[in-house]
């Protein structure tokens, strides 16, 4: 990727390596760490090297009268006014400027703007938030709708206090999973996975390890919009999938019926509150209506945040006999596999470039009660 602010703006930190090398070091990363518990081939998926990325956040630099777009520098002490930004996908690239000409040419729109973030699809939808430090008023309204209908996007504006949805709230995107296409609705504010390109390769991954499964039913913990559980149902009898975000199970309920999908019950639980209710430590209102005593688990699935998993979770999936990690620290990951290796063997690994030119990483391990 060619970008004039390499070197400055702290977005990207492996500027200095190619494309090609950035991959083999972290390969080689992802294999020191794994092996104390695996000497198999980890299967590594590449990312476009440029417009990748399907989310932005950008500061609103004021120099004046005008705005331009602005990120932490490198040195993370200031800010770099940027002129581009490769890494986004085509939708948001196309917009940024005309954006960006519009809040100079107005007031009305430029007055205390302190960030814009863009939410986009490969299917070429755009949402742009726009934030600001005033309360935003009817003549910011009217402009607003205009500039919606110049960009061809849906704006929202935030303030202190203040959400103003001025047509929708989500894109639509679709992705191609193993020749087949699932819709899901990314809300603003939601978490997503920030690229497309890389998130079909760790879904088509995933589907091909639950298919060695053979059955049975899925539990899935940090199921966020149903991201990983809608494409795997299809591989499991029954899935009862939790999530600690009240808006990530709405838009799952609502990705499940895009797509048709009835075997999945989407339950707001946390991890800890999950483990609990296998364990039948406490009762739950939210799992009114599921009796847990009717699935026959076969399979879990995690997908944690950076901090990996808690003892009882990690204790809880241990009870399991396979396991399908994906984890986006694989230091947590290392650490939560001294555990579950004790009862599990480790077989298949693979690392997902989903944040090339940055040191993050993103891992999948699939592991296999030990006879």
């Amino acid at each position: 990727m060619k970008c004039r602010h390499f070197g400055e703006c702290g977005s990207c930190t492996l500027y200095g390596l190619e494309y090609p090398d950035q991959l083999e070091k972290k390969e080689l990363r992802v294999r020191e760490l794994l092996a104390p518990f695996f000497g198999g081939e980890v299967e590594v998926f590449p990312s476009p090297e440029s417009h990748y990325r399907a989310r932005a956040e950008f500061r609103i630099w004021h120099e004046g009268k005008r705005c331009d777009y602005a990120m932490g520098n490198r040195s993370k002490d200031g800010s770099v006014v940027i002129e581009e930004c490769p890494k986004v996908i085509r939708p948001i690239e196309e917009r940024m400027g005309p954006l960006l000409e519009a809040v100079n040419a107005s007031e009305v729109l430029s007055h205390k703007l302190f960030g814009v973030e863009f939410l986009s699809a490969t299917t070429g939808e755009c949402l742009i938030t726009m934030l600001y430090h005033r309360t935003l008023d009817e003549a910011w309204e009217r402009e607003a709708q205009m500039l919606e209908e110049r960009l061809n996007a849906s704006v929202i504006g935030r303030a202190r206090k203040q959400r103003l949805v001025l047509s929708r709230d989500y894109v639509t995107e679709i992705l191609d999973i193993d020749s087949k296409k699932y819709q899901y609705r990314h809300y603003e504010g939601g978490f997503t996975q920030p690229n497309p390109f890389v998130n079909r390769k760790m879904i088509e991954w995933a589907k091909a390890r639950a298919s060695e499964v053979g059955g049975g039913d899925l539990l899935e913990a940090y199921c966020g919009l149903g991201n990983f559980t809608i494409p795997l149902a299809e591989r499991f009898d029954k899935v009862l999938a939790t999530e600690i975000s009240k808006n990530s199970i709405k838009a799952a309920k609502e990705n499940c019926t895009l797509n048709g999908v009835e075997n999945i019950a989407f339950v707001r639980l946390s991890s800890e509150e999950m483990t609990s209710a296998l364990r039948k430590e406490r009762s739950f209102n939210r799992l009114k209506g599921i009796d847990i005593d009717e699935y026959d688990f076969r399979c879990v699935l995690v997908d944690p945040p950076r901090a990996g998993l808690d003892a009882a979770t990690r204790e809880l999936i241990s009870t399991f006999e396979n396991i399908l990690y994906i984890s986006c620290n694989p230091e947590t990951l290392a650490r939560d596999l001294e555990h579950l290796t004790q009862s599990h063997e480790v077989q298949k690994a693979a690392l997902f470039d989903q944040f090339p030119h940055t040191g993050h990483m993103e891992s999948g391990i699939f592991l296999r009660v030990r006879s």
